[in-house]
């Protein structure tokens, strides 16, 4: 099992997963992330509209690599130390 699944599999077993997921939402949406990429959906749209043969898997998969290099690295950095503070209370209750 590797270390993201591990700590995938305690997030959700301890009931932090939720936490964690309404934080990373919420600064999204104070950064503009959000907004960033609906324009970068519609923008894909009518680029790839002429042919009116783009589903929405073609329309994830073009988008999501684009997306998640949007993502402030602050966010990044705000995630990643909440979730070493969860683990390290963890350890700290074993």
């Amino acid at each position: 099992m590797t270390v993201s699944n591990t700590v995938d599999q305690y997030t959700i077993m301890s009931g932090d997963r939720s936490k964690i997921k309404d934080l990373l939402c919420n600064r999204l949406t104070e950064c503009g992330w959000r907004d960033e990429v609906r324009l970068l959906c519609r923008n894909i749209l009518v680029e790839k509209n002429g042919n009116n043969s783009l589903s929405v898997e073609q329309l994830i998969a073009e988008v999501t690599p684009k997306a998640r290099t949007l993502v402030p690295d602050a966010v990044k950095k705000e995630l990643l130390m909440k979730i070493r503070t969860i683990l390290a209370e963890n350890e700290g209750d074993n």
